[in-house]
């Protein structure tokens, strides 16, 4: 399966239209094949641009969450008490 790259373009091609439930859908050609399962469509203009999911690493959706705030910390631990002692079950 070819993917298409941001910098890559193909000639245009005719694709048919189709009305699935209440929405309108379109039939993508193999050759123009999205990897994943979800796409961004945006329009400009009279021109509708669909765009890949581009999926987070763990370090972008790390870097994007809040620090815990004062009732979210986790409660300070007693020094004094014994250590865990091991069971056979």
């Amino acid at each position: 399966m070819p993917h298409l790259r941001n910098h890559e373009s193909t000639p245009a091609r005719e694709a048919k239209l189709f009305r699935n439930n209440k929405s309108q859908a379109v039939r993508i050609p193999a050759d123009f094949e999205f990897s994943g399962d979800r796409v961004m469509i945006h329009r400009e203009g009279d021109r509708l641009i669909i765009e890949p999911v581009r999926r987070k690493n763990l370090l972008d959706v790390l870097a994007s969450l809040e620090p815990l705030g004062p009732d979210d910390q986790f409660p300070d631990i007693d020094d004094t008490l014994l250590p865990v002692k091991e069971i056979d079950l």
